[in-house]
């Protein structure tokens, strides 16, 4: 006889469970607590996140969900997990501190590490700065050098003394309360200037100018402007010491030396001011600053320029030594914490010997009267 009802079916399909069997819970939610920045605020959120077919973020008043794919790694100490979405908010990040619950999130984002350096990148990175370093230094060691010598010849009179006009404004600002307007002494000072001028084989547009400053100094700027300081007058002991310092300084204005040396100095700002017109602006800025502390040429430039001061000495009758010896005299006495003359170049035991091997006994008569030397050495009184 069958006991059996259709709702007690002992058969597998509708088997009861034993009484003392144990219940099967579900599993667990993967997840648990980060901390997540938004990326327009600084706010930090503690928040829970759960790892399902993406990753979610919820906290009490927000709730974030970023598909893996999109997901990468970001920087982050040690021990931390950070992240970021592409499709999200630029800045906005997760961190994670949980060991286990960040190797889950790895192992869900496939492509969390795409956007990471490798070695390979990094050394191509490294390879490609070095490279730009070289560049750089092949630019400022053989490229504006080379340009600078093919463009001084290219550079037509009227726009060097341009040039000039614009560094003596500059000049003038910084100076402009400390020009020597002595009357007498102006008055020997351009006659010395005009004695040196006619065998230098240049013309009446030199203009030069005493500054009163300490510093034992002299200089010259594009288009035919030179200043002495008065430094150097406190230091000579007689007019040829000064001239044979001035016809040196002539013999920059007439090789353009100092056009020369501004195109160098300048470098890449003064070749886009010269393509654009524009001769006033960061190239002059340059050459000024420079040129009103130390008047710095290559050594080729100031073995030339000795050469034609010794050449303007001998036409006019007057001795090469005394221009040697006060250059020497200031070098040699000069503590290294004031700019000289030719600070950078100091003056070598050669270069005082070949003044002294040119010099020739006095011929001509001399360059100043023993009162015009007195008015010129106080010209700044």
């Amino acid at each position: 006889m069958d006991l059996t009802s259709p709702d007690s079916d002992p058969g597998p399909a509708g088997a009861a469970a034993p009484a003392n069997a144990t219940p099967v819970e579900p599993a667990a939610p993967l997840g648990g607590p980060a901390v997540y920045f938004d990326g327009l605020s600084n706010r930090r959120q503690t928040v829970t996140i759960g790892l399902a077919n993406q990753l979610v973020m919820r906290s009490a008043d927000n709730f974030v969900s970023w598909p893996y794919e999109d997901i990468r790694r970001v920087d982050a100490p040690s021990g931390t997990l950070r992240v970021s979405c592409l499709s999200a908010s630029p800045l906005a990040r997760l961190e994670i501190r949980d060991a286990a619950l960040s190797a889950e999130l790895i192992a869900r984002c496939g492509h969390i590490d795409q956007n990471r350096m490798t070695r390979g990148a990094i050394a191509r990175i490294v390879g490609w700065s070095l490279a730009a370093a070289a560049s750089i230094v092949a630019v400022v060691l053989v490229v504006i050098p080379f340009a600078s010598d093919r463009l001084t010849p290219l550079v037509p009179p009227t726009m060097e003394r341009h040039l000039g006009e614009a560094a003596v404004v500059q000049i003038q600002t910084v100076f402009g309360d400390k020009l020597c307007t002595e009357a007498a002494g102006q008055a020997a000072f351009a006659k010395l200037v005009t004695a040196l001028r006619r065998p230098a084989g240049l013309d009446d547009g030199i203009a030069s100018q005493v500054l009163d400053t300490p510093i034992p100094n002299a200089f010259a700027l594009p288009g035919g402007r030179f200043f002495l300081f008065r430094g150097l007058l406190d230091k000579a002991n007689d007019p040829d010491e000064v001239a044979g310092v001035l016809a040196h300084e002539l013999g920059h204005l007439k090789h353009r030396d100092n056009l020369r040396q501004l195109i160098h100095n300048g470098g890449s700002s003064f070749l886009i001011g010269l393509l654009f017109g524009d001769v006033t602006g960061a190239g002059a800025a340059v050459f000024a600053s420079r040129a009103m502390i130390n008047a710095s040429y290559s050594r080729e430039a100031e073995a030339a320029a000795d050469g034609f001061a010794i050449e303007v000495m001998h036409k006019l009758g007057r001795p090469t030594r005394p221009m040697g010896e006060l250059l020497f005299r200031i070098t040699g006495k000069e503590d290294g914490k004031r700019p000289s003359l030719w600070a950078s170049h100091p003056l070598s035991e050669d270069r005082l010997a070949r003044m002294r091997a040119e010099d020739r006994p006095p011929s001509g008569p001399p360059l100043l009267s023993a009162e015009e030397w007195r008015a010129l050495k106080g010209i700044c009184k």
